[in-house]
């Protein structure tokens, strides 16, 4: 028989998702949750929608997670988890804000498709020819950190997407908080709040920086190329010293090394949680968490000035805030960006200010109590950076 697999989400991705599932010859598709009326959500697969948790949950042998939104995630995650079902996640989101307090109560683990999980992936591939990966990389096109309300309805409607959605991935919220999940699940570190994110043309020339970076800091970085030139896709740079290794890589043409730029050059979204399914199915565990102590968050940056007594209706995709990846211990005290829904500003806030917990009042939730477990143990524990690499040097 096969196993049964319900979403949570009825947008781009749980679209797809259902649609691959209804033929698949792996699985066949359970229950579809929505917040929204029934009669109100266009759907391929209509007859699997619900508004009820509890029918979701016995429907479904494996949950996936793609709704986008941190609260109603972290709810469901939960309830999955106490139920004994294993979970998937297309929701870096809400990975990075409380993930985290779900590892090891359970199997989750983000999929692959979006960038985060392409590069776990990709490490694996790495590893399993024998790199040391020292860079985890995002390509991104374009950035503009505080984009007009009239550019992004423009992309929005041009692109068939929120104007949420797009203007988190325009402001580089979105690339932070990928960048973010992937430090704190494959055992990187950020060079900079912000990330670091050159400028770049030719992929092996211009990762430079970062090579340096990361061989200056002794330990792997997570960060990004801006490219409008370079594919959609997601790189590793890995080390590789070994003289036969070398000479084989060189037959290859990946160059002399010992530093080798590996490249995927596409991310097919839902299409790859096929893959992480199957890997579910399969037993072998889960491919991307957040990590039960991760050192990356991912802070709120005022975009312009904030009045006492403004509520902020959401944090990623806003106008307001724009997400910056930060180390924990350095900002204990920031408000992760993904919790910023009813968040009622305090005082008046000037543009540039991290958001902390004495700025904002926030309603309660299960992912507010979340983070603060989190934030406990990570500053009581703080993961030591395990990856040894070479301090070979490389030319600027």
């Amino acid at each position: 028989m096969k196993p049964r697999v319900s979403i949570v989400g009825t947008g781009f991705v749980g679209k797809g998702l259902a649609l691959l599932i209804a033929n698949s010859p792996h699985f066949s598709l359970g229950r579809i949750l929505t917040r929204r009326p029934l009669a109100h959500v266009k759907h391929p697969c209509p007859h699997t929608l619900t508004n009820s948790l509890n029918e979701l949950l016995d429907h479904a042998d494996i949950v996936v997670e793609c709704s986008g939104h941190v609260l109603h995630a972290t709810e469901v995650c939960q309830a999955a988890l106490e139920a004994g079902l294993p979970v998937v996640t297309m929701n870096a989101e809400f990975q990075v804000t409380a993930g985290s307090y779900f590892v090891g109560r359970g199997l989750i683990t983000e999929a692959e498709g979006d960038q985060p999980g392409c590069l776990a992936a990709l490490k694996e591939q790495a590893e399993l020819a024998g790199l040391t990966p020292i860079v985890y990389g995002n390509i991104k096109g374009y950035l503009n950190h505080n984009p007009s309300l009239q550019d992004m309805l423009y992309w929005a409607h041009r692109q068939h997407i929120s104007l949420q959605q797009v203007t988190s991935f325009t402001d580089g919220t979105k690339l932070q908080i990928e960048q973010a999940l992937v430090a704190n699940g494959l055992g990187a570190d950020i060079a900079q709040p912000g990330l670091f994110g050159p400028s770049c043309d030719n992929l092996e020339e211009d990762v430079t920086p970062l090579i340096n970076a990361a061989l200056q800091m002794g330990t792997p970085i997570s960060d990004y190329v801006l490219s409008s030139t370079l594919p959609r896709g997601v790189f590793l740079v890995g080390v590789q010293e070994h003289p036969y290794h070398q000479g084989a890589l060189k037959y290859l043409r990946m160059g002399d090394g010992p530093f080798y730029v590996l490249l995927t050059n596409y991310h097919l979204v839902y299409m790859e949680i096929m893959r992480t399914l199957l890997r579910v199915k399969r037993g072998i565990g889960p491919l991307l968490t957040n990590s039960a102590t991760p050192r990356i968050g991912v802070a709120a940056i005022t975009k312009r000035v904030l009045e006492a007594g403004q509520i902020l209706s959401h944090g990623v995709g806003s106008f307001d805030v724009r997400g910056e990846a930060i180390r924990i211990q350095e900002h204990p005290d920031h408000v992760p960006i993904g919790l910023l829904y009813g968040a009622r500003i305090k005082h008046r806030i000037e543009p540039g200010h991290i958001l902390t917990f004495q700025d904002v009042e926030l309603p309660d939730s299960l992912a507010l109590e979340a983070w603060k477990t989190i934030r406990t143990r990570v500053l009581k524990t703080v993961p030591a950076v395990t990856t040894s690499i070479t301090k070979t040097g490389r030319g600027q």
